[in-house]
């Protein structure tokens, strides 16, 4: 039976606890600081990444590499094509701290210079598949409709073409008359299609969002829509494939000079060091190592540039 009001009323001489009051306030406590600007998606990844030492060291690989690719003379000043036979397989010396190839060339500046043709190689050609297959996949993505599906089945066709060996057979055209354009011509032409089925998935993803919406309803034609509200949200899957393709387009480059259909004996590249080494494998190591070891961290700093950076604009992997 519920107590009457007099019941629960408090008696004469009876103590009273009563809580002290918040002096700092519920509404200090749940107050959120406006003052800042909003972070952007840019900006968060940029916090994720800075975190990571993996984004380091991959960073570090790619600015050495890049300094060899730009300023080899920084690193030495010995003529990479200058060779004696009088010091063929010679051992490590002052001024020569890697030792000398089979025609007495100097292996250290053959490294050092190696790295223009080949980073010059993977950055020109990532840069033309980023173009044709933003494009593509762009147009496919957006109109969709006829388009999307004239668009597929001519990426399909391009897929079902193995990479290597299709810019085999291309490259055995110039054989003896190839250069650094041919090669990246001949790499772009068979390695946009990945480019292109991302940036039309990300670019489908992206279309029906509310700020394209609020864009279309403002009177914005579809090319500003393509180029201001929907490439640049959809940028992200783009920038990952192709920081990772990246690193597989100097690996393509160094195959074909190793097969001798790539670049030309005048240009000194990592992938035809390796096949002059080749022959030498047993008794001198080092002619192989050096080249193969600058090849290998190259394409391994790009490869986890990629993957850091996939991590960072994940929104699942941040949670």
């Amino acid at each position: 039976m519920p107590k009457s009001p007099e019941n629960t009323a408090a008696r004469p001489g009876q103590e009273r606890f009563v809580a002290e009051v918040d002096e700092q306030g519920l509404g200090a406590v749940d107050a959120v600081a406006d003052e800042s600007a909003p972070s952007s998606m840019w900006g968060e990844a940029w916090k994720q990444l800075r975190r990571r030492p993996i984004f380091w060291f991959s960073a570090l690989l790619i600015v050495c590499a890049l300094a060899l690719a730009i300023v080899p003379g920084l690193f030495t000043r010995t003529d990479p094509t200058f060779c004696q036979l009088s010091n063929s397989y010679g051992e490590p010396s002052a001024g020569h701290p890697f030792g000398f190839t089979r025609q007495g060339c100097d292996i250290f500046a053959r490294t050092v210079h190696g790295a223009r043709a080949s980073v010059s190689v993977g950055v020109l050609t990532t840069a033309i598949v980023v173009v044709i297959g933003s494009i593509v996949g762009a147009i496919a993505g957006y109109f969709g409709g006829f388009f999307d599906s004239l668009l597929s089945r001519v990426t399909d066709i391009f897929f079902a073409i193995p990479f290597v060996l299709a810019a085999i057979v291309v490259m055995q055209m110039f054989k003896g008359s190839s250069s650094i354009m041919t090669v990246v011509a001949v790499l772009a032409m068979f390695g946009w299609p990945q480019i292109a089925r991302i940036t039309r998935g990300a670019v489908m993803g992206v279309k029906n969002e509310d700020y394209v919406t609020a864009a279309r309803s403002l009177g914005s034609g579809r090319l500003r829509i393509l180029t201001r509200h929907i490439l640049p949200n959809a940028a992200a899957p783009i920038i990952v494939t192709a920081t990772v393709q990246l690193g597989s387009f100097i690996v393509a480059e160094a195959t074909l000079s190793f097969l001798g259909i790539g670049l030309p004996p005048s240009i000194v590249s990592w992938g035809a060091d390796i096949a002059d080494a080749k022959a030498a494998l047993r008794d001198h190591v080092s002619v192989l190592l050096y080249p193969a070891g600058a090849l290998a961290l190259t394409v391994l700093g790009f490869i986890m540039m990629g993957d850091a950076v996939r991590d960072a604009l994940d929104p699942k992997a941040r949670k």
